[in-house]
């Protein structure tokens, strides 16, 4: 994807044009800056089965590159654990933490075209935040994402997804996802 110099993501623009206005009147913030906008959000993938094949690590960090479109940092055990046959500074999974263009991007397929395609989807737990306006999701398969061809797998992967906010409350953070199109259940 060739980066212009005025190119903006659609998630960035809705949050500039629409979000940023109706979060201000919803809570009647006085000050542009104490409005509640994205920081970053962290995708990681954990890749138990590398202990015994190097190669899955290898492949599950290639796939986590291919969505993000950012290279991943693998993750190193940091004790060794002889029941799992774990030794310490093995690759164990991969993380990669998104920024700017690429976050929303991402949010964007995330929201659009990754949730709907998961199996049997009924809506995000609206519960799944940390008291800090953080708000952390599991995808059992990666394939939900159309980057990913589901012929050239050997193996599906489960991730993690924290989305973080500069929110104060959960509350504000909530109203923010749900302005994002956040699918959340009613409960």
């Amino acid at each position: 994807m060739a980066e212009t110099e005025n190119y903006e993501p659609r998630m960035k623009t809705i949050y500039r044009e629409r979000i940023r206005a109706a979060m201000k009147e919803r809570f009647g913030y006085t000050n542009e800056m104490q409005i509640p906008r994205l920081d970053k959000i962290v995708v990681n993938m954990g890749i138990g089965e590398a202990v015994a094949d190097s190669k899955k690590a290898a492949a599950a960090m290639k796939d986590l590159a291919k969505i993000t479109g950012q290279k991943p940092a693998p993750t190193k055990a940091r004790l060794s654990v002889a029941t799992f046959k774990l030794r310490e500074g093995m690759t164990i999974g991969a993380k990669v933490t998104l920024r700017k263009e690429r976050m929303y991007e991402f949010l964007d397929r995330l929201i659009t075209i990754a949730l709907p395609r998961v199996k049997d989807f009924r809506g995000l737990k609206p519960t799944s935040f940390d008291g800090r306006g953080n708000y952390a999701m599991g995808l059992k398969e990666h394939i939900v994402f159309p980057e990913i061809n589901y012929d050239e797998i050997d193996q599906m992967w489960g991730m993690d997804i924290v989305v973080c906010t500069t929110a104060k409350t959960d509350d504000e953070a909530r109203e923010l996802l749900k302005q994002f199109q956040f699918p959340f259940t009613s409960n």
